[in-house]
């Protein structure tokens, strides 16, 4: 398999994002623009980067469209939620940014949560006094200690509780009602180029929470890795 493809790339304490598979690459882009006029190149030279800056300048997206990356994500409850709102309406609109995805996710229907699957924050922020939906700097030592044992308290009875649902003999479809936001879980993530930018321009932003922005800064990294002509143009654009 391609390096790239098979590199896990590490995100919060036990998060991460995998590319699974990728289909064009920054030649894909140009070729689907000038299939207008029956022509096809097989090298990449100034003129493409000419045309890729036009396409983007003058929002001309599907060709970037055909430039697909599917993705393994781990991520806690909370993240993917955000994460989820990209992929809402896409049946609704034809011409909406967020078209192009697949999702899939692992299904507490069917897979027992294991006791040590959450996500802890390192840090302790505190909440804006002017935006009600921000956070802003973080808590002092004395509070800190007291945060980190209220959450260590709740985290330690939470699997209890759901293992004496289970044991009880209730589904598991039930049992997982009693979880916390910050369990983990994964998804399979197919978007087009498009999409996948549009998720990073989003989330990739200082109003954006920190833990989905490190996700973005992760996803950015890896789109300039796999594509590095057409997203650092897209980049330079948006």
């Amino acid at each position: 398999m391609n390096q790239k493809l098979s590199m896990i790339h590490k995100v919060l304490d036990k998060g991460f994002i995998e590319v699974i598979d990728k289909l064009g690459n920054d030649l894909t882009v140009v070729n689907s623009a000038r299939v207008s006029f029956g022509k096809r190149k097989e090298q990449f030279d100034k003129n493409d980067e000419k045309l890729i800056k036009y396409l983007i300048e003058n929002k001309h997206y599907s060709p970037f469209r055909h430039v697909m990356v599917q993705f393994h994500i781990k991520a806690p409850e909370f993240v993917m939620r955000q994460w989820y709102k990209h992929v809402v309406g896409i049946e609704t609109t034809s011409s909406h940014p967020t078209k192009d995805h697949a999702w899939n996710e692992i299904s507490g229907r069917y897979v027992e949560i294991e006791e040590d699957n959450y996500y802890k924050p390192l840090d302790w922020r505190a909440q804006s006094k002017d935006n009600k939906q921000a956070s802003e700097g973080t808590l002092n030592k004395e509070q800190t200690e007291e945060a980190n044992y209220w959450f260590d308290e709740a985290m330690s009875h939470w699997h209890h509780y759901y293992n004496a649902l289970l044991g009880l003999g209730i589904a598991k479809e039930q049992a997982r009602i009693i979880l916390p936001l910050n369990i983990y879980t994964e998804v399979y993530w197919t978007a087009s180029f498009q999409a996948i930018m549009n998720f990073i321009g989003l989330r990739d932003d200082d109003h954006a929470q920190w833990e989905i922005r490190e996700y973005a800064k992760v996803m950015k990294e890896i789109m300039l890795d796999l594509f590095p002509i057409i997203t650092k143009f897209w980049l330079q654009t948006n």
